[in-house]
């Protein structure tokens, strides 16, 4: 791809953002069918609903801006979303298993928040009020839901995972998914 303005770099960008929130909608579902807490289970498939929306608003401007936006592969989703499959693999105490679900989300989140504001930003350059709109409202639904994440982990899961391996053995905790 050859990047020889800002809006070449801006169409780069919204390619790899749909290529992102696709392999995201392969992702969610999973996060949500592991995890043990009720709230976590609702907050990964509310937002699986918001990133159909997220799709939804990228093709949105890809149609503005006449690009195809398949063919490119999100190398850094791949990767966060690789990194989450462990935590589908593992076995542990249900809270623990939470709280590691909740850590590899907010990696993806942090991601797209950044990816999301250097998008708008870039739109912003190159003049597409369109687009700095809806990658906003986008990146404002991204930050909600990190929020969302941290506040169910610190206000219910660290309360509920056992702190070390003594903890768990004295309490004689057996809440273990096989």
């Amino acid at each position: 791809m050859k990047m020889n303005s800002l809006q070449a770099l801006f169409e780069g960008q919204i390619k790899d953002l749909y290529s992102a929130e696709n392999q995201l909608l392969k992702a969610l579902p999973k996060l949500a069918k592991k995890a043990s807490a009720e709230s976590l289970k609702g907050a990964f498939s509310s937002h699986l609903v918001e990133t159909k929306g997220h799709v939804a608003r990228l093709q949105e401007i890809g149609a503005d801006i006449g690009i195809k936006l398949g063919g490119k592969k999100c190398k850094a989703m791949e990767g966060l979303v690789a990194e989450g499959g462990e935590v589908l693999e593992a076995d542990g105490e249900d809270a623990v298993i939470d709280a590691a679900l909740i850590a590899a989300a907010q990696r993806v989140e942090h991601y797209e928040m950044s990816a999301y504001g250097t998008a708008r930003a870039l739109a912003e350059q190159v003049g597409n009020t369109r687009a700095v709109k809806l990658l906003q409202q986008t990146l404002n639904e991204e930050t909600a839901a990190d929020a969302k994440l941290g506040k169910i982990c610190e206000g219910e899961i660290y309360v509920e995972a056992p702190k070390s391996e003594s903890e768990m053995a004295s309490n004689g905790r057996a809440k273990s998914r096989k």
